[in-house]
């Protein structure tokens, strides 16, 4: 039996994610991932195997997303604006 008709076991499938299957876990287009990856940005991704084929971790993409709404003002409330006093501008001459 070739390598090529082994079958993957489900852990490995599960653990890893291509492009593809990463944006339609996250909601976006394969080319968002392309072009997040080309300017560092975006959730972390490897290249694995001979071919180099680039891989998403479930557990980095998931860790990647909760990062996101901790730093978004809308999901977490202590950075909001609205939950902050207003401050004075520290060039403001209250002599005048």
């Amino acid at each position: 039996m070739s390598a090529r008709s082994l079958p993957v076991p489900a852990a490995t499938r599960t653990a890893f994610l291509t492009v593809r299957d990463a944006a339609e876990y996250l909601g976006l287009s394969p080319h968002t991932l392309y072009v997040w990856r080309h300017r560092r940005q975006g959730p972390p991704s490897f290249r694995m195997g001979p071919r180099g084929r680039v891989m998403y971790r479930v557990e980095a993409l998931d860790a990647w997303v909760r990062e996101q709404e901790q730093a978004d003002s809308r999901s977490n409330t202590s950075l909001s604006p609205l939950n902050t006093a207003p401050r004075m501008r520290s060039d403001y001459d209250a002599s005048a």
